[in-house]
């Protein structure tokens, strides 16, 4: 009757529905049968059926009904497939917009609401009690026997056979949904972390991690295996951390999910960052410039050689504005050769090549090789090295157009890591001609931005900035179309232009304060000063630019 009955008598006791004696009777009347000693408490008449899931009914604080299945709309059993609703013993009985309603006999079937909640894309799962033989007619009325499989409505378009036999397809279903999901909030990132007592899984949504539903821990196994196997990794192998990629079609857009693999103590971590290949329209303006930076980067890259680089650390979108630029200057009479780890987005029109350091194929050496098939320009996914830093620098010289990325903290701290990393000053003075520091800061949800007053506190915290501020800014309030006030993001940026009187301090060894400076003298503006003229635009919050720039002093 329920799958605690030990519990459940206990409970019956409490509340003196049975005594001592009746449950030492049916105890041994069940280990002479094959019922349990509910139903021989049932069958004897010491109890009913509406005692017993009344008083769990009132302990689990739950509704107990009786439901009569000819008043059922037959409608509301395509929310859930006839094969869920079989699997776990439910049916549903009433919707909103944001919940669903199911009738079950077992409260303690904490699965099927746990797995519903994924099926039905999130929504909320109300669950009410009533007798199994009630249960079992409102199934049969939804859905008759032999009657053709409803498919539960995911509109994922990942074309796996929902409606298939096995134990497999509630895997995967769920796993379908956990994509759908992830695609339809716009994440970045998708985190299946297995826990000492639940399977997490997170959501990277404009840069911040969101809890979603817990899938029950029991299907962890199945979930992350179902994972490996799109992702054409080993399935076997759990000691060692592994990468695959997974291709799929979503609402007619084409995604690519980069996987990794890594062994914890309680199962394997899977991370699956969500690579849109609609980004690739992106252009400078949608990145987030001012319309006199954009101006002054689409100079520097379409000039015909020299180096430039784009800083910041991971996840400032380095590799966006890079693959934004090159969709910019991607034309017929140029050829375009990129070296990448990996290749992130497959652009049309492009040579690109991915590292393999398995059969030595690292930056330096795709590099050197490249460069014999006679590119105008050149992209390097990272300098991670002396030799391709040098390679990079001496490439420019040749006439080549060069873009790469390093990992710094503003835009004149990459001559100090150049040369840190053994480039001679006098060949970075040389090839440089420019370096775009950035940052990804959350764009105020404009469907509910609204005004504010600076406040003390605000001036406070800018310290010698509060001269920058405007005297009103915007917040976001939160609402359904965003995600606490923030939709999207946007780019905050640092131009260090390499002038003459910046090549000649290169050579001198300058320290990166005395670049800083002189570049501050010919306009550059500090990636907080960029920041506050996006607040006082209404772009972003000021909480976000503080957040975003705490190493920028100025």
């Amino acid at each position: 009757m329920t799958s605690n009955d030990e519990y459940v008598l206990q409970l019956l006791r409490e509340k003196g529905y049975v005594t001592a004696e009746q449950l030492d009777a049916a105890s041994q009347a069940m280990r002479e049968g094959n019922e349990t000693t509910l139903d021989v408490l049932v069958a004897s008449g010491a109890l009913t059926e509406d005692d017993v899931l009344g008083t769990i009914a009132d302990q689990f604080g739950m509704k107990y009904v009786n439901i009569d299945p000819s008043a059922l709309d037959p409608e509301i059993g395509k929310e859930i497939s006839q094969e869920i609703a079989r699997k776990y013993g439910v049916a549903p009985v009433m919707k909103d917009a944001d919940s669903v309603t199911i009738v079950l006999s077992d409260p303690m079937n904490y699965d099927a609401v746990d797995s519903l909640r994924y099926v039905l894309h999130g929504k909320d799962v109300q669950a009410v009690l009533a007798p199994a033989a009630d249960v079992k007619a409102l199934m049969e009325k939804l859905y008759p026997s032999g009657a053709d499989e409803i498919t539960t409505r995911t509109d994922d378009g990942f074309g796996d056979d929902e409606s298939s036999d096995g134990d497999d397809a509630p895997v995967i279903r769920l796993c379908s949904l956990i994509l759908s999901n992830a695609i339809k909030m716009k994440a970045s990132d998708i985190h299946l972390e297995p826990m000492e007592k639940e399977f997490r899984v997170r959501y990277r949504i404009d840069g911040a991690l969101r809890k979603m539903d817990s899938p029950p821990k029991r299907l962890q196994g199945a979930i992350l295996s179902r994972f490996k196997i799109m992702s054409k990794i080993k399935i076997s192998e759990k000691r060692i951390p592994q990468d695959g990629r997974i291709q799929v079609n979503v609402g007619g857009r084409d995604l690519d999910l980069r996987v990794s693999t890594v062994p914890t103590n309680h199962g394997e971590s899977i991370v699956m960052r969500i690579l849109d290949k609609s980004n690739l329209a992106l252009g400078l303006p949608q990145l987030g410039f001012l319309s006199d930076d954009q101006s002054k980067f689409e100079r520097f890259i379409h000039l015909s050689d020299g180096v430039v680089l784009v800083t910041g650390p991971t996840g400032s979108g380095k590799s966006t504005t890079l693959y934004a630029a090159l969709g910019q200057i991607n034309l017929p009479d140029r050829k375009i050769i990129t070296v990448e780890d990996p290749v992130e987005y497959q652009m049309s029109g492009i040579n690109q090549v991915q590292v393999n350091r398995d059969v030595g194929l690292d930056f330096s050496a795709a590099l050197r090789s490249i460069l014999r098939q006679a590119p105008n320009i050149v992209m390097i996914g990272e300098i991670r090295d002396s030799e391709t830093a040098d390679i990079a620098m001496e490439a420019s010289l040749t006439g080549h157009l060069v873009f790469s990325t390093l990992h710094t903290n503003d835009a004149p701290s990459a001559v100090t890591r150049l040369t840190d990393m053994g480039v001679k000053p006098f060949l970075v003075a040389s090839a440089m001609r420019a370096a775009l520091a950035q940052r990804l800061v959350r764009a105020i949800c404009p469907k509910c931005k609204e005004e504010y007053a600076i406040t003390e506190r605000d001036k406070k915290m800018l310290g010698p900035l509060a001269k920058l501020a405007p005297d009103k800014m915007f917040i976001g309030k939160g609402c359904s179309a965003c995600n606490g006030g923030y939709k999207g993001r946007k780019g905050i940026f640092e131009i260090f232009e390499v002038d003459d009187t910046i090549q000649r301090l290169i050579f001198d060894h300058a320290p990166t304060t005395v670049l800083r400076e002189r570049a501050r003298e010919m306009g550059m503006r500090t990636l907080r000063e960029d920041g506050m003229l996006k607040v006082a635009a209404g772009m972003t919050s000021l909480k976000e630019v503080l957040q975003a720039t705490m190493g920028d002093a100025d």
